[in-house]
């Protein structure tokens, strides 16, 4: 059974929601076995979820009974939606029971506020070890998907709470979204051990949020740079909070002073301060920083996970082994995906990377081995944690306003958006907070003269950031 879930105490907790509802883990098994009468295995679903202890015993549940889920945002746009399910023909679609697709599809079954639902669509070749799928980039529909293994989940579930040296009496908070691959990732690597999940979706600013913190006593709260700057916001440094050990990061760069501030905070009231790094292609954590090094070392993503490497190449391919010389950061380890998937023969697709990830990311080691994050290579961003294709983000413009000229570029901290009528800026940051459920002030549109481009049309983006 996935994730030991079978060998704690059955009536042990599994998970609690900020809506008085609770699971144990002798109903989440149980739940997986309902779960075979009415769906055969091997069948892909799409899980439209939402943080809560429904979109936890769906998704678990999916995954220990041999089908394989895409986890999604409740509310992703139906634009988005609707070309993933044309690339990937799901045979059923689960989805909080208020969700509009219920009156189109045929309703097989109803629990935990949840509905399955039968597309008609046929089933197809599956490769045997696929567990799940998770977008590369969700918020802005990108039909790349990353392709998950039994193997990742287990390995990365280990992993994890190693490191952190987690236990049953753990109660961590999870504040991030189940289709985001840190948030999956604190509910593989706590169910792993037996512990109790307090998940929620309520807002940071929202009193019934800390309500809930302190009624049960959360050990452990895991966020992006965004969710810690909102903290710092609503004075979270002044609030008493005993039973809260654990502050650990993720999901993108942090802003040194922002970083600094919060280990500092965790020294003066001995609490602990970890810097993870991971990527959804890694099944979310490839490195930390133990916190004993949450000051000497601010600003570093620490060293790999326990039975994980890192290494650096340069642009031939070669490894790199001086210390604060800059290269592509690679990582070697069993939480490392199969690959990506385009449409539904992917699918059957097996292991493509063998344990070897080229990250795409920027970094140099220092002299004692700790890495540093530069830069990025390919064309993402991640804003406010979440990861933003921006290619994907000028077909959304260019969708929307037929002829416009665009080009996007930036950096974790603001994506810019290079256009050249001045008519257009209120409706395109109106459009991309729409799609990618970001905020404006993630956002600047430039206007420029023109897009420089190649002889072959191609945008020199190189150019445009020197504008």
């Amino acid at each position: 059974m996935i994730l030991n879930l079978n060998i704690h105490p059955k009536d042990s907790v599994a998970a609690i929601d900020s809506y008085n509802q609770s699971l144990s883990y002798g109903e989440l098994i149980a739940f997986s076995e309902e779960i075979k009468q009415f769906i055969p295995e091997r069948s892909v679903v799409f899980l439209l979820t939402k943080n809560n202890i429904g979109g936890v015993a769906w998704g678990i549940g999916f995954i220990n009974t041999k089908i394989v889920p895409l986890f999604l945002n409740s509310q992703i746009d139906e634009s988005l939606f609707l070309p993933l399910y044309d690339l990937y023909t799901p045979q059923y679609i689960c989805c909080p029971e208020k969700n509009s697709l219920i009156q189109k599809y045929s309703l097989v079954y109803k629990k935990y506020g949840y509905a399955l639902l039968s597309t008609g669509n046929n089933p197809y070749a599956l490769y045997n070890n696929l567990s799940h799928l998770l977008p590369t980039s969700g918020s802005t529909g990108s039909p790349k998907l990353v392709r998950h293994s039994y193997d990742n989940i287990e390995a990365a579930a280990f992993n994890i709470s190693t490191f952190f040296k987690l236990n049953s009496f753990d109660k961590p908070l999870l504040v991030l979204p189940l289709y985001y691959t840190m948030g999956l990732s604190v509910v593989f690597s706590h169910l792993y051990i037996g512990a109790t999940i307090l998940i929620t979706d309520l807002n940071m600013t929202d009193k019934n949020f800390w309500a809930f913190i302190k009624e049960q006593k959360a050990t452990s709260f895991t966020g992006v740079p965004y969710s810690f700057e909102i903290l710092r916001l609503i004075r979270f440094f002044r609030m008493n909070l005993p039973d809260l050990k654990v502050l650990t990061q993720g999901g993108g760069k942090m802003q040194r002073d922002l970083n600094m501030q919060f280990a500092e905070y965790a020294l003066n009231t001995g609490k602990q301060w970890i810097a993870t790094y991971g990527q959804t292609e890694g099944t979310a954590r490839m490195a930390y920083l133990p916190p004993e090094y949450a000051i000497e070392k601010c600003g570093s993503i620490g060293k790999a996970v326990p039975n994980g490497e890192l290494s650096l190449i340069d642009n031939q391919g070669t490894i790199i082994n001086t210390p604060n010389i800059e290269g592509e950061m690679c990582y070697k380890g069993e939480n490392v995906t199969l690959g990506y998937a385009l449409s539904s023969e992917d699918l059957e697709k097996g292991d493509e990377w063998n344990g070897f990830l080229k990250t795409g990311d920027l970094a140099y080691r220092d002299k004692d081995g700790f890495y540093y994050i530069v830069g990025r290579k390919g064309r993402f961003l991640k804003l406010f944690g979440l990861r933003i294709g921006l290619d994907e983000c000028e077909q959304i413009i260019k969708s929307e306003f037929q002829g416009i000229e665009c080009a996007c570029t930036g950096t974790d901290n603001k994506m810019l958006v290079y256009i050249t009528n001045t008519r257009q800026i209120d409706e395109i940051l109106k459009l991309l907070t729409e799609k990618t459920k970001i905020i404006a002030s993630a956002f600047k549109v430039i206007v420029v003269d023109k897009i420089p481009k190649n002889e072959a049309g191609k945008i020199l983006y190189s150019k445009l950031n020197k504008l």
